[in-house]
């Protein structure tokens, strides 16, 4: 059966934003027209804007500077079998908690402020219940929903490729009012569920956190090579992939979820595929993958298909 660390084990490494130890961030959309794969300038931009990041967060004392964290070795193993055999996976579907979200006003941070807290509500019902049928504890994530410049355990905000994070040091989710919009590319507001898909990805980690899988995952990575870190975080981030569009296709008819919007989300994450970086980089998966796992947990959401740590290594490239 899973066992679930201790909270002493929540020292995070994660090469999507490179060096940070304990940082879990949204990957921006390409600017980019409809079904482009992107350009290769936005991928040099983003490699520099990494090694800035790196650079700052070494400074700050969070990490080395080959981004490897300067604490390490302080929680007991994990066995595998918490990654590969969680008990949340045998729970079945998710049960409906019949979502309804205010509607966001272009512009408005108060607006998306009270989408995003309706719909972290709604996250915490369902994720209550679901732990509950694996008699397992759960306690929803704590969230800072910014517009001003502020600083936690994971580092300052905002920071490049960080308008959206989960920082498992405080079980925080911080989130961008605006920068969550100019991450997506200007996607209209009214397309809301481009920004429900990452409030439900950011809460993801939080889940895997919670289940003790995201200890397992920091633990490989800081026992790993470059590429077989990049795999780790790929299952990773995937799996949050997953587990947003579980959520997503579990509240469809009181969203509702339209087809418009469905595209719409799926059009934005096809667009967040790292797939111009080198293998070693690539920390989050190819746009068929980043795409692909959302749309395996809209459509069949039980928690058991959102399991990426058995499937082969195809399916997480």
């Amino acid at each position: 059966m899973a066992r679930q660390p201790p909270a002493t084990a929540a020292r995070r490494y994660h090469p999507s934003a490179p060096g940070t130890d304990r940082l879990y961030a949204l990957p921006p959309r390409r600017s980019r027209p409809r079904r482009s794969l992107g350009g290769a300038l936005a991928a040099v931009l983003g490699v520099v804007a990494s090694m800035l990041v790196v650079a700052a967060l070494a400074l700050a004392g969070f990490v080395d500077t080959e981004g490897v964290p300067l604490i390490r070795g302080q929680a007991p193993e994990i066995s595998r079998q918490v990654a590969t055999g969680n008990r949340l996976y045998v729970t079945g579907r998710l049960t409906p908690v019949r979502c309804r979200l205010p509607r966001i006003r272009q512009g408005e941070d108060e607006s998306m402020r009270r989408f995003m807290e309706a719909l972290a509500g709604c996250l915490d019902r369902s994720w209550a219940q679901q732990f509950g049928k694996a008699d397992m504890r759960f306690e929803p994530p704590q969230r800072v929903f910014w517009s001003a410049p502020g600083r936690g355990p994971c580092g300052s905000y905002p920071s490049p490729g960080a308008a959206a994070f989960y920082c498992p040091e405080n079980n925080t989710m911080y989130v961008g009012l605006r920068h969550i919009v100019e991450t997506a590319a200007g996607e209209p507001v009214s397309n809301y569920a481009v920004y429900a898909r990452v409030i439900a990805h950011e809460y993801g980690h939080h889940i895997q956190e919670r289940a003790g899988i995201l200890p397992y995952g920091h633990q490989q990575m800081n026992a790993s090579g470059p590429a077989a870190r990049a795999e780790t975080s790929r299952r990773i981030e995937l799996q949050a992939q997953c587990l947003a569009g579980l959520f997503l296709g579990t509240e469809r008819e009181t969203l509702p979820m339209t087809p418009a919007q469905y595209d719409a989300m799926m059009h934005d994450v096809r667009g967040r595929g790292d797939d111009r970086r080198p293998p070693e980089e690539r920390d989050h998966g190819t746009a068929r993958n980043y795409a692909g796992w959302v749309a395996k947990g809209y459509e069949n959401p039980v928690v058991a298909v959102c399991n990426t740590w058995t499937v082969p290594a195809a399916e997480v490239e």
